[in-house]
């Protein structure tokens, strides 16, 4: 099989497959179980040399998932990936007894700056080493605005004319300036300075501090608003929407506990709070808009939505990868027997002895959720 261009993935006819990828930190793991598996059975059907790249024509994600996504886009096998992230996390999550991420941040940026330079080099995001096309979610916090940045040769930034607007045309960007900037969780890591203009600098965070953590809506936009350049047709045989997760996790406190807070605590929990409510206000978009045989309960009011529908025709094919760290949901769903205590150290970003744990959970969930049904025969590439 010849492998297609961007502007063939982008810009050909025929249906189209997206994929995006949520931030999670080290849990980018869980995420690329799956991913591996979805590999595996795309090369039963296709052939062996059948790389993520080749199916999808969109690829994107937030903060970890941004840098999977990446890495997938250049054409890397998920193997490579996930020998990667076992390599680098001991390496970037280097705890301190002198940074507890109170005054300055938790980790320091040097090692995290020194793997993606040694894995990106300097390819750029118009580079040609890219193999099919990429989304990028960061978040400039200087404007309080999430950056959606992609290497669409039609988006209005890309490749701007001289005098038009005062930026930097984006495929100038270095390909590991625009994965730091969207992996600088504050609390974690510095903020990313970006040149944007002349003489205009931006300073980024993760991009999991907006409401596109999980990026699915996101990237869906992407594809199909006028003002992106794509208005890919919409349909739920021509476009297929897949979204893997890093795991989930309810934190409930009892009244006593909450009206016992300080008001910094109250504040850091409204705020997580508000993540969450934003990934499960996402998930019921995506199910309510779509055809999808992965329908999560939203809540018991509501359901799964699979009785409900935002059009007359659904809109897209939407499939969403993801476990609950919960003990009870496990054993229910997964068949697997863990501690409450241990589920809960799961779910922590920066915890590098969560390493096999995480792959070896995300291979069980994959290995249940996933089903080759799930990638129906329209969506073949040729």
């Amino acid at each position: 099989m010849k492998p297609r261009t961007v502007t063939e993935h982008l810009f050909g006819t025929g249906p189209k497959r997206i994929l995006a990828l949520d931030g999670g930190g080290i849990r980018g793991l869980l995420s690329l179980a799956y991913l591996k598996r979805v590999e595996e059975l795309l090369q039963q059907r296709h052939g062996k040399e059948l790389r993520l790249c080749d199916y999808f024509d969109l690829v994107g994600g937030t903060s970890t998932g941004a840098i999977i996504a990446a890495g997938l886009a250049l054409g890397f096998s998920v193997e490579k990936l996930q020998q990667l992230y076992q390599e680098l996390t001991s390496d970037i999550f280097q705890k301190s007894f002198w940074r507890i991420g109170l005054i300055g941040s938790k980790f320091p940026t040097q090692p995290l700056t020194r793997a993606l330079e040694a894995t990106f080099g300097d390819i750029t995001l118009g580079g040609q080493e890219l193999r099919t096309g990429l989304v990028v979610v960061t978040k400039r916090l200087d404007t309080g605005s999430p950056w959606v940045i992609h290497n669409n040769p039609r988006g209005i930034f890309f490749d701007p004319r001289a005098g038009d607007t005062p930026v930097i045309a984006n495929h100038k960007f270095l390909l590991r300036q625009v994965l730091r900037a969207s992996t600088a969780a504050p609390h974690y890591f510095e903020p990313e300075r970006l040149a944007v203009g002349p003489g205009i600098e931006g300073v980024f965070v993760d991009g999991g501090i907006s409401p596109h953590n999980n990026p699915a809506l996101q990237l869906l936009m992407v594809a199909s608003l006028k003002g992106f350049g794509l208005q890919w047709p919409l349909g739920p045989d021509k476009l297929l929407l897949l979204s893997v997760g890093t795991g989930s996790r309810e934190v409930r406190f009892s009244a006593e506990q909450v009206m016992g807070m300080s008001a910094a605590m109250l504040c850091v929990r409204a705020l997580a709070s508000l993540h969450t409510d934003c990934n499960w206000l996402m998930e019921t978009l995506l199910q309510w808009m779509s055809e999808s045989p992965t329908r999560w309960e939203i809540d018991q009011e509501i359901g799964d939505l699979a009785g409900d529908s935002l059009c007359r025709q659904r809109l897209f094919s939407y499939l969403r990868y993801n476990v609950k760290l919960d003990s009870g949901w496990l054993r229910k769903n997964l068949n697997v027997e863990m501690a409450e205590e241990q589920a809960a150290r799961l779910f922590e970003m920066d915890d590098a002895s969560n390493v096999e744990a995480l792959s070896s959970l995300g291979a069980a969930a994959a290995g249940i959720q996933i089903s080759t049904d799930h990638f129906p025969s329209c969506f073949d590439v040729n």
